[in-house]
C-alpha cells in the first residue's frame, strides 16, 4: 500500500523522524486555516500518488493569506497524470542550505535489507544512478544485526554528507530504519532530507510503500486505505477480500495462488489472448470466494470469456467444483467460462463440472488447452 506524503509524514512522525508542521485539507478554506496556523510562507503540495507534482503545477509557495487562497484553489482539482487532486497539504516553507536522500528497501537477491544515501538529493535517484553512480552510498543491512548510529554515520561520511550535517543525517537513518522494520514497510524514501542554514535536518518529503502481508498487525492502516484511488474493478475486490489487478485484455483470469494467476496471464498471451485481469483468490475456492470472484470480473465491460484456473492442494478437486457450481447459480454471467481444474481429487471435481457442461461452461484438464479455449470463446485468433 502505497502512502500519501502527508500519510507518509505522519507515520515518519511516530518514530520522531523530524518533519515541517503542517496540516491537509480538502477545501480553500481549510488550506487558508492550516497556513495561519503553521505560520507563513508555506508551501501547498498536492496528494496524489503519481511523482511529477512540482512539474505540473501541483506545489506552490505561499507568503500570505492571498498567495494561500490562490494556490489552494488552482491547485485542488488538478489532473495530474489522471490523478484528481482532491487534498493538499499545507506546511510551513523550510529555508535550506543542502538536500540529501535516504531510503531502506528490501534487496531480495542478498536477502538483506538495502540503505541508500547521496548527498545529491531533490532530484530522482534513478537519474543520480545514471548520470553519477558513484554519488550513491550503499549499505546491505543484515535483518539480525541492523545498522547502528556508528554505522549511519560511516554511511552518510561514504555519501559526501556535509560534516556539520554527518550527526543528524545518522540519526534520521537509525530512525527511519525503526521505521521500515518495525513499521513493516516495502520502501521508505527522504527525497529531499534538508539542511537548514541553522544546522537542523529534517525530512522534507515522504515516501512510504507499507507491506499489504503485514496489515493484520496494524488495524490502524485501514484509515489510510483509499479506495477512491482504485477502479471500479479494483475497489469492489478490494471490499471483498480479493487480490485483483485490472488490465486491458479481453480474457478474465480467476487462479488461485499468485503464482499460478501470473502463470495463467502468461498462458493466456503465448496463445495469442490478452488477459483482463490477474486474480487471485488464495488457497481455496469456496462457493462464496467464487462468486465473489465471479462479480468482481463481470463488473468489466471488456470481459469476453472467464478462465478459471484452479489447482488442488490442500483443497480438494471436488469442493472447488461444487464451489464453482454453486458460484454460478448466485451470480448472473454474460461471459463463457472455461475451467481447468487439477490437483487432489481433480478427477472427481471434473465429473462434477461435466454434469454442467454446455457452450457457456467448458472444462478442460490442461492450461494451455484451457487457455486456447478461453481465447477462441473471447473472439480471439488462439494459437
Amino acid at each position: 500500500m502505497d502512502l500519501y506524503e502527508y500519510q507518509g509524514k505522519q507515520y515518519f512522525a511516530r518514530f520522531d523522524i523530524p518533519v515541517s508542521p503542517g496540516g491537509l485539507a480538502g477545501t480553500v478554506a481549510e488550506a487558508v486555516e492550516v497556513a495561519e496556523r503553521v505560520g507563513y510562507p508555506v508551501v501547498v503540495k498536492a496528494q496524489v500518488l503519481v511523482g511529477g507534482r512540482g512539474k505540473a503545477g501541483g506545489v506552490k509557495l505561499a507568503t500570505g493569506r492571498a498567495e494561500a487562497e490562490e494556490h489552494a484553489r488552482s491547485i485542488l482539482g488538478l489532473d495530474i497524470k489522471g490523478h484528481v487532486v482532491r487534498r493538499v497539504w499545507v506546511e510551513h516553507a523550510s529555508d535550506i542550505a543542502r538536500e540529501y536522500y535516504a531510503s531502506f528497501t528490501l534487496d531480495r537477491t542478498t536477502k538483506q535489507h538495502l540503505c541508500m544515501c547521496s548527498a545529491r538529493g531533490g532530484v530522482d535517484i534513478e537519474q543520480v544512478a545514471e548520470e553519477e553512480p558513484g554519488a550513491i552510498a550503499r549499505l546491505q543491512v543484515n535483518p539480525l544485526d541492523g545498522i547502528d548510529r556508528a554505522g549511519a554515520r560511516r554511511l552518510a561520511a561514504e555519501a559526501g554528507i556535509d560534516e556539520e550535517a554527518l550527526d543528524g543525517v545518522a540519526d534520521v537513518l537509525v530512525k527511519l530504519y525503526r521505521c521500515y522494520v518495525e513499521g513493516d514497510a516495502d520502501l521508505v524514501e527522504i527525497n529531499p532530507l534538508i539542511l537548514t542554514p541553522d544546522g537542523r535536518v529534517h525530512a522534507l518529503d515522504a515516501k512510504v510503500t507499507l507491506d499489504d502481508a503485514a496489515a493484520f498487525r496494524h488495524p490502524e492502516w485501514d484509515e489510510w486505505r483509499d479506495l477512491s484511488e482504485l477502479d471500479h474493478r479494483e475497489r469492489l475486490a478490494r471490499e471483498k477480500g480479493l487480490q485483483y489487478v485490472g488490465l486491458d485484455g479481453f480474457v478474465g483470469i480467476i487462479a488461485n495462488g499468485a503464482g499460478l494467476a501470473m502463470s495463467t496471464c502468461d498462458v493466456v498471451e503465448q496463445v495469442g489472448g490478452e488477459p483482463a485481469n490477474f486474480l487471485d483468490v488464495g488457497g481455496g475456492a469456496s462457493a462464496e470466494v467464487m462468486a465473489n470472484a465471479l462479480e468482481v470480473i463481470s463488473t468489466d465491460e471488456k470481459v469476453r470469456s472467464i478462465f478459471v484456473n484452479i489447482f488442488g492442494g490442500i483443497t480438494r478437486g471436488e469442493e472447488v467444483a461444487n464451489g464453482i457450481v454453486q458460484a454460478l447459480e448466485r451470480v448472473e454471467i454474460h461471459a463463457p467460462i472455461v475451467i481447468r481444474l487439477d490437483g487432489t481429487n481433480a478427477e472427481q471435481g471434473r465429473a462434477i463440472l461435466a454434469g454442467h457442461a454446455s457452450d457457456r461452461l467448458v472444462s478442460l484438464p490442461t492450461m494451455i488447452e484451457a487457455a486456447r479455449k478461453a481465447t477462441e470463446l473471447a473472439g480471439g485468433s488462439p494459437r
